[in-house]
């Protein structure tokens, strides 16, 4: 593939460029700058004055599509990021075919685009001003995981598999079902943990009770602690033996365990918190027992510039939200006392993970089975997060691993 450039000259200013459409010099410049840092695949963009470019292009790669009806949707980029990116898409002010190959595009090209894309100056400043107010102390902690968990056990039943498993699946093969790559995730993390019938695991981050269901089906007897409401409840209600739930935040548990699990709970934790997590972890644990780790972090070059903005998911899908720095959390956790053992890294599983819940969302959203409650503008957004993440594992930019911690 070769840079073409613009393929088409603009055409004359026409309705379609909106009431922006007198400064499209100015974002003809957003589009250069775009251009020079796609160096792995491009953008195929119509543009709202009639004109066409291809963006990137000098090396192959995913080529998005991508019709910009309204030049506020550059405008938006420009303030607000991946955060404005989405409001954009939300007031139809661009479009694509497959909104993953847009993500992915940009994911394979993080490095070279630098902070294009992402929110600067006051718009940034009082992003993380807000953000800072959703911090994860108790109080906080509580909240943040009320306002995406407790969205209802009537949601997320209608899209996740039986097993109600809401982390990365591990796919043996492309024709495993989705609830056999999550039994195979579970059996992984049971494994980990090198724990026998009659043993104690703490669970930390519990979910709907998939590994809880799991690891009592193997004889285990399991303490599942969670901050949702919706979710303990449902785990209660399963009356699963050797089974026990509370709504308990992770720095509040006593006792000691023969293991502890915790599958993707950790992103909810806070950068400021790690340490924390990592020190109740060794505090439960007894000498040489394991701890099971899944956790999703993203690309360490680009964590500083992460960690200083807001992006899409933290402002608008989970509050307090935070993808690990593998590099810091690991140095932390050797820092506590434990070996970094068998790091797997599976980031293609999660896209797979993600495309198959989207199926399930669309499949539950036609067929009218989503509780009534929830209006399009939700359901819009809910598909775009599934999207975003998809084309964030597909483009490099995230990883999902499990390791095995071992206290020494």
């Amino acid at each position: 593939m070769t840079n073409q450039g613009k393929i088409n000259k603009a055409a004359p200013c026409s309705a379609r460029a909106g009431v922006l459409g007198w400064l499209a010099p100015l974002f003809h410049r957003v589009l250069d700058k775009i251009d020079a840092g796609l160096v792995e695949g491009g953008i195929d963009a119509v543009l709202p004055d009639g004109g066409r470019r291809l963006l990137g292009g000098r090396a192959p790669g995913p080529v998005a599509r991508v019709e910009i009806a309204d030049w506020r949707a550059l405008l938006r980029l420009m303030i607000g990021g991946s955060a404005g990116w989405y409001l954009a898409w939300s007031r139809r002010e661009w479009s694509s075919p497959d909104p993953v190959v847009v993500f992915e595009v940009f994911g394979r090209n993080r490095h070279s685009l630098g902070q294009t894309g992402r929110s600067g100056g006051l718009v940034r400043i009082a992003k993380r001003v807000l953000h800072g107010l959703r911090r994860n102390n108790r109080a906080g902690a509580r909240r943040n995981i009320e306002a995406h968990y407790d969205l209802g056990n009537d949601f997320y039943t209608e899209w996740l598999d039986p097993t109600l498993s809401y982390s990365s699946a591990v796919f043996g093969a492309s024709t495993d079902d989705l609830e056999t790559a999550q039994q195979r995730k579970l059996a992984a993390i049971l494994a980990r943990t090198g724990t026998a019938p009659g043993d104690r695991i703490l669970e930390i981050g519990c979910g709907w009770g998939s590994f809880a269901a799991h690891a009592a089906g193997a004889g285990r007897h399991v303490h599942a602690i969670t901050l949702s409401s919706a979710q303990a409840a449902a785990l209660t209600a399963r009356r699963l033996p050797g089974v026990t739930v509370s709504i308990t935040d992770y720095r509040d548990v006593t006792g000691v365990f023969d293991a502890v699990a915790s599958i993707e709970m950790v992103e909810a934790v806070g950068q400021a918190y790690w340490a924390t997590y990592l020190g109740t972890i060794a505090r439960v644990l007894k000498p040489g027992g394991c701890a099971a780790i899944q956790y999703i972090a993203i690309d360490d070059a680009i964590f500083d510039a992460y960690a200083a903005n807001v992006d899409f998911v933290q402002a608008y899908v989970f509050p307090g939200g935070m993808l690990l720095s593998q590099r810091q959390f690991r140095e932390l956790a050797e820092a506590a006392g434990f070996a970094w053992v068998d790091q797997v890294d599976f980031a293609a599983d999660y896209a797979e993970t993600l495309r198959r819940w989207r199926q399930r969302f669309d499949a539950a959203v036609t067929d009218g089975r989503l509780p009534v409650r929830f209006d399009r503008h939700f359901i819009d957004l809910w598909r775009f997060y599934l999207m975003y993440c998809e084309g964030g594992f597909r483009g490099g930019g995230l990883q999902v691993s499990q390791v095995t911690l071992i206290k020494q």
